[in-house]
C-alpha cells in the first residue's frame, strides 16, 4: 500500500469520482465492477480504513434495498403485481400516454407517504408484468416511473430523509419545524410538470429494448396441441343437481372409461367458495355444482352432456386466469435409458404413478393414432399435461424425460396466488409502520421478508433470487465515497469555492448558487448526505441576509431530490439499472432537463410560496 501525502488527499478522492464518472460514461464496463475498484483506490491510497471503505456493505441503505426486492418477489409470486398491472393496463387500454401517466402518478403518490425506494421495488415487477402485457419496453416506463418517485421528494415531509434533515435543521435552529404538507402545492407543480416532459419530449428519448429484453421464441400451449393435432376439445361443465354423477368418485363416473372425458381440474365448493383442484385422483367425490374442466371427443358432445347430467360453464376471467397458473403443458422427449421404453402409456399406467395425462405421442415427427397402446421407443415425444407443479416433478426424472419444449405459458405462472391476501396484509402493515413511525423502516421491511417466508407467499431461495447483487455491490461500492469526500476536506473545498464566489450577493443569487452546490452534492453522494451538509449552511446564508430561512431550506429539499444524471446518485434510480438495461448516457440527457426544471420552480416558485 502506498502512502500520498496528506495535502494531496482530496484531490485523489476527486480523481477516484472523475476515473468512476468517465468509465460509467464510457459504458464498457459493468458498474459493480467499477464500485469495486472505487472500494480498492480508496484502501490503497489509504484515504480510508479498511472497515470504512468497506462500510458501504453494512449500510442499512443496502440491507433496506435487498429486503424491498424480496418484497416486490413477494407481491409478484403472489399476484399483486400481476392484478395491479392488469388494472393500469385495462385503464390505459392502448393507450402509451395514459399508461405512463398512471404509472407515474401511482409512483409519485405512494412515494409520498411511504419508503420511495420501496416503491420502486413494488413496481419494478408491475411494470415489467405490464411491458409484457402490453408489448411497451419496460426500459420506457421503468425510468419515468423512477423519477416520479424522486419528485415524490418534493411532496410530503416524510416521503424522503432529507426532509427530515432539513426540518431537523431548522429546528435547532430555532425555527419552526415544516409540517406534513408544507411544500405540497409547488411539489405538486414539479410533478405535474416532469408529466408533462415525459409526454411530450422525454419518452421519445427513452431507449427502446423490446428487441433484447421481451422477445421470447417460446409458444402457447395451443400449438403444441396443435403439433401432436389432440382430437379432444377443452371444455368446462357443471354438474347440475340430477346427474347421474352426484356422489360418486371421479373413479367410479366411467367418465373415461366409457365416454373417454379427461377431467383436467375441478372447483368444487369448500368453505363457502369455489376451491380449484388442479391434480385429479380417482377417489375425489363428484358433487352437484361442481365445474369440471374435461376434454372430451368432439363427436356426440351435446349428447353425452345430456346423458350425464351436465351443463355447459362459463368460467370468469378471474377463473381462467388461475387455471392457467395451475393448469399447463409441456413437450417431453423419452430419454434412452428410460423404464418407458417398451411399454405403452396405458400399460406404464402414466396418469396413476405421475398424475399427469398424456395427449399425444409423436415419433420421427408423426403423430402416432393409437398412441395410448403403442409401445414407447427412445426419442419419442409426449404432449403430457396436468398441474405445473406435476410437471416441475416430471422435468427432474432426467434418466425418463427430456424437456424438449416449455410453452410461454409456463413464464407466466403466478405461483403462490392463494396467498395474496396475506401478502396484501404484509406489505400494508409494512407501510402503515412506515408512515406512523412504529419502527426503523429496515426493521419493518425485515420483518415483511421474514413474514412473507414463513406464511409462505415465497421460500428462501426465492428470496435470495430476487435480489439484484449487482445493483447493491454498485450502491454499496459507492457510497464510501461520501465519506472520503468529508475526511480529506472534498466537501468543504466544493462549497467554499462556489459560495465565495458568490460573496455580497442578493439573496436570489446565492438561492441559485446554493441550489447547484446542492443537486451537484446530490447527483455525486446521495440526498441525504447533500442535505446534512447543505441544510446548515442554508440556515446560515439566510441569517447572515437577515432574510427568512425557508426559502433557502426549501431550495436544499428540491434540489436533494433532483438526483437525476446519475445512475448512482439515488437507491431509487440504481435499483431500476439492470432491469431497464440503462446507459450511463441515458440519464444525463433524460435528466439534464428535468433538472432545468426543478430549478426554475426553485428560482420562480419558492420565494413566491415562500417569501423572504
Amino acid at each position: 500500500m502506498f502512502t500520498l501525502p496528506h495535502a494531496w488527499h482530496a484531490e485523489y478522492v476527486f480523481m477516484i469520482i472523475t476515473l468512476a464518472a468517465v468509465l460509467m460514461a464510457s459504458n464498457r464496463v459493468r458498474y459493480d465492477m467499477i464500485a469495486i475498484s472505487v472500494v480498492l483506490a480508496l484502501l490503497l491510497g489509504n484515504i480510508l480504513s479498511v472497515s470504512e471503505a468497506m462500510a458501504g456493505f453494512g449500510n442499512p441503505v443496502v440491507v433496506l434495498i435487498a429486503a424491498l426486492l424480496v418484497v416486490g418477489e413477494m407481491l409478484d409470486r403472489t399476484g399483486v403485481a400481476r392484478f395491479v398491472g392488469d388494472w393500469i393496463g385495462r385503464q390505459s387500454r392502448s393507450s402509451a400516454n395514459k399508461l405512463l401517466v398512471m404509472l407515474m402518478l401511482a409512483s409519485a403518490l405512494l412515494s409520498a407517504v411511504m419508503s420511495s425506494t420501496a416503491v420502486v421495488a413494488i413496481f419494478i415487477p408491475i411494470v415489467l408484468r405490464i411491458a409484457k402485457q402490453t408489448g411497451h419496453s419496460a426500459s420506457q416506463l421503468l425510468l419515468p416511473m423512477s423519477y416520479a418517485a424522486l419528485v415524490s421528494g418534493m411532496l410530503t415531509l416524510i416521503a424522503t430523509p432529507p426532509n427530515l434533515v432539513v426540518s431537523e435543521a431548522l429546528n435547532t435552529a430555532g425555527f419552526a419545524p415544516l409540517s406534513f404538507f408544507t411544500f405540497t402545492l409547488p411539489g405538486f407543480i414539479v410533478l405535474a410538470g416532469l408529466i408533462a416532459y415525459m409526454l411530450v419530449w422525454g419518452r421519445h428519448w427513452l431507449p427502446d429494448n423490446r428487441t433484447t429484453d421481451q422477445q421470447s421464441t417460446q409458444r402457447p400451449i395451443q400449438a403444441l396441441w396443435h403439433d401432436y393435432q389432440v382430437d379432444h376439445q377443452l371444455t368446462y361443465l357443471r354438474i347440475n343437481q340430477a346427474s347421474s354423477l352426484h356422489g360418486k368418485t371421479i373413479g367410479q363416473s366411467g367418465l373415461y372409461d366409457r365416454f373417454g372425458i379427461r377431467i383436467l381440474d375441478l372447483a368444487q365448493h369448500s368453505r363457502g367458495w369455489r376451491e380449484l383442484k388442479a391434480g385429479v385422483s380417482p377417489d375425489i367425490m363428484l358433487h352437484s355444482g361442481d365445474i369440471l374442466h374435461v376434454a372430451m371427443p368432439p363427436q356426440d358432445e351435446e349428447q353425452t352432456i345430456q346423458s350425464l347430467g351436465l351443463s355447459a360453464f362459463n368460467p370468469s376471467q378471474r377463473e381462467t386466469q388461475q387455471r392457467s397458473w395451475e393448469f399447463g403443458a409441456v413437450s417431453v422427449l423419452i430419454h434412452p435409458a428410460s423404464r418407458l421404453i417398451g411399454k405403452s402409456v396405458r400399460d406404464a399406467r402414466f396418469r396413476d404413478h405421475y398424475n399427469l395425462d398424456v395427449f399425444g405421442v409423436r415419433r420421427s415427427r408423426e403423430v402416432l393414432s393409437d398412441y395410448q397402446n403403442t409401445p414407447l421407443k427412445a426419442s419419442d415425444s409426449l404432449l403430457v399435461t396436468g398441474p405445473w407443479a406435476k410437471i416441475a416433478q416430471l422435468q427432474q426424472q432426467k434418466h425418463d424425460f427430456v424437456v424438449l419444449e416449455t410453452p410461454i405459458e409456463a413464464d407466466d405462472i403466478v405461483p403462490a396466488y392463494k396467498r395474496l391476501p396475506i401478502a396484501l396484509c404484509i406489505t400494508a402493515l409494512m407501510v402503515l409502520s412506515s408512515v406512523f413511525n412504529w419502527m426503523p423502516l429496515v426493521a419493518a421491511v425485515l420483518l415483511a421478508v421474514l413474514a412473507g417466508v414463513v406464511t409462505r407467499c415465497l421460500s428462501a431461495a426465492d428470496a435470495y433470487r430476487a435480489i439484484h447483487w449487482q445493483s447493491l455491490v454498485l450502491l454499496a461500492g459507492m457510497l464510501p465515497l461520501a465519506e472520503a469526500l468529508q475526511q480529506t476536506g472534498g466537501t468543504e473545498i466544493i462549497v467554499g469555492s462556489l459560495i465565495g464566489t458568490a460573496a455580497d450577493a442578493s439573496p436570489q443569487t446565492l438561492l441559485v448558487m446554493l441550489f447547484i452546490i446542492t443537486a451537484l452534492l446530490t447527483n455525486i453522494l446521495s440526498n441525504t448526505a447533500s442535505a446534512v451538509l447543505m441544510a446548515p449552511i442554508a440556515i446560515s446564508i439566510a441569517d447572515q441576509l437577515g432574510v427568512s430561512p425557508y426559502p433557502m431550506a426549501m431550495t436544499v429539499i428540491f434540489a436533494a431530490s433532483a438526483a437525476f444524471l446519475t445512475p448512482i446518485a439515488s437507491p431509487i434510480i440504481t435499483l431500476i439499472v439492470e432491469p431497464g438495461k440503462y446507459r450511463f448516457i441515458d440519464f444525463i440527457k433524460l435528466g439534464m432537463p428535468m433538472l432545468a426544471w426543478v430549478f426554475l420552480c426553485c428560482y420562480f416558485l419558492i420565494p413566491w410560496f415562500f417569501p423572504w
